[in-house]
């Protein structure tokens, strides 16, 4: 499976990880690797919760949005 990542830079350094996706599913690094790695974790934790309550998972959606240039 694939998520889009949403890595927001912090204030006080680090990053918070978010997954669109995944509502709640959040993570933090000091470095980007790091945060990356911290949220494939955390989806991985969030999926195993999901199937062992026997919820659906979600799957990544997308949306086109036309601009006008």
């Amino acid at each position: 499976m694939k998520y889009t990542v949403i890595l927001e830079p912090q204030k006080e350094g680090g990053y918070t990880v978010t997954v669109p996706a995944l509502p709640g599913c959040i993570s933090e690094g000091d470095t980007m690797d790091e945060a990356i790695e911290n949220i494939r974790d955390a989806i991985a934790g969030y999926i195993a919760s999901l199937r062992k309550h026997g919820d659906p998972i979600p799957a990544e959606t997308s949306v086109e949005v036309p601009i006008d240039a």
